[in-house]
């Protein structure tokens, strides 16, 4: 096993720390990323809920810009990934070279030995690319000949894809689009944000860095380990937790779809849940947690049946139908 970082840690924190330091790193983000504040609330969710995200938008929307922004507000290593269509997979992950001097082999480490990783147009690279990262998402850790090396804990995948571009993409197979916990879809800004946008960034040459706009570290690995530990605390109802299950088993048994949510969508639905009670400063998880992720966390799992399709019918439409109709206890 390959070293990795100690953990520095945090005395315990109280969900309204948890809160204030969520309310931090909105303001540091918010210094270089005009907008987009409910996708980066999506963000701070995954990151307690120590899930994955994918951002899908038009070129141009910030995508990158925000994932680096959010990195740097929370002090975490951060890592970049170009996904090309010659993209390798050792590439990724890195190999053990043979060192002449010492005869030995020594291990070479890839960009995804990172806290958070950006994984920058994941669609454009071929599925045996990207299967090197299904083992790192589920499991934080990766396999180079047969010996297996922890990821740091805070390890987070971040991709994003075009929507737009249909040629020389690979769609993400669904074992690995399984693996995010949300799909978040970036729009164009308002009128009035790309007015800010323009203002704020027209007379700059080049790109920003996150730095050069005030972004600065509000957190450490130490107290993100503390705000993991608080969600922990928060708890869910069995009447709750049988909700989130009758919610996921009914996209099974819809005529609209053609392939459902699994069970892990569901166990990533009740942890999601808990991280955005506690963001809200709550110890318990009410049914409005679950029904506002729903569409953030089903949309990338279920496929839509043929008929479904030729009728012109969308997925989170099929989503927010099945919350209605899933009685949520009171």
């Amino acid at each position: 096993m390959t070293e990795t970082r100690e953990p520095t840690l945090a005395p315990a924190m109280t969900l309204a720390q948890v809160g204030e330091l969520a309310q931090a790193i909105r303001a540091e983000v918010g210094k270089a990323v005009v907008g987009q504040a409910e996708t980066v609330d999506r963000l701070l969710t995954a990151l307690l809920a120590r899930g994955h995200v994918l951002l899908e938008g038009p070129p141009g929307t910030a995508k990158t810009f925000l994932a680096q922004s959010f990195a740097a507000a929370l002090g975490l290593h951060f890592g970049r990934i170009q996904f090309t269509p010659d993209l390798m997979p050792g590439d990724i992950l890195g190999s053990n070279l043979f060192n002449f001097q010492t005869s030995q082999f020594t291990l070479t480490r890839g960009p995804i030995f990172r806290d958070l990783l950006l994984a920058d147009e994941i669609n454009r690279t071929p599925p045996k690319t990207q299967a090197a990262l299904l083992e790192a998402m589920q499991e934080r850790r990766v396999t180079l000949d047969g010996e297996a090396h922890r990821l740091p804990d805070h390890f987070m995948v971040v991709a994003t894809q075009n929507p737009i571009e249909s040629q020389g993409v690979y769609p993400l197979p669904e074992a690995q689009l399984d693996r995010f916990l949300f799909k978040l879809l970036i729009p164009y800004p308002s009128l009035e944000e790309e007015t800010r946008i323009v203002s704020a960034f027209g007379e700059r040459g080049g790109m920003a860095h996150p730095a050069d706009m005030g972004v600065r570290a509000v957190a450490s690995p130490a107290l993100l380990d503390a705000a993991v530990r608080a969600v922990r605390q928060v708890t869910m109802a069995d009447s709750v937790t049988d909700y989130v299950v009758r919610l996921v088993r009914a996209t099974r048994e819809s005529a609209d779809l053609s392939c459902g949510a699994s069970p892990r969508a569901a166990v990533l639905l009740a942890g999601a849940a808990r991280a955005r009670a506690a963001l809200d400063g709550r110890d318990y998880v009410v049914p409005d947690d679950v029904k506002a992720l729903s569409v953030a966390v089903l949309r990338h799992r279920l496929l839509l049946s043929p008929a479904a399709e030729i009728e012109g019918k969308q997925v989170e439409a099929l989503v927010s139908q099945l919350v209605e109709q899933t009685e949520a206890p009171r």
